[in-house]
């Protein structure tokens, strides 16, 4: 007998107010939750945003190898670079290409 009450010493006490109950998991659970997706978003940018790779910006733009890394060069065409590949956003491509930027900047190149 001595034993047990050695054993039932070894733990704090806990109160009730220090309990974890079925619902506060899943409150946990669902702000976990939440709380990924919008660093996930913050990560990827807005839903709907497009990146595409130089080939497919190649074929858009009609521009050779050397004339898209002259325009990224110059920082005309934004990108970024993830695992060794070479992203560009679709939405500034076109307002680039809308504003005139990008032709005044290709026939230079």
């Amino acid at each position: 007998m001595a034993n047990n009450n050695e054993h039932q010493n070894d733990f704090p006490k806990v109160h009730r107010d220090q309990l974890i109950t079925v619902k506060d998991l899943i409150d946990f659970k669902q702000q976990l939750i939440v709380d990924i997706k919008k660093l996930l978003k913050e990560q990827t940018g807005h839903p709907g945003h497009q990146w595409l790779k130089a080939f497919e910006i190649k074929k858009m733009l009609r521009l050779s190898e050397s004339k898209l890394q002259y325009l990224r060069d110059k920082g005309v065409i934004p990108f970024k670079k993830l695992g060794g590949v070479t992203y560009y956003n679709l939405e500034e491509i076109e307002s680039l290409m809308h504003s005139g930027k990008l032709n005044d900047q290709m026939k230079m190149a």
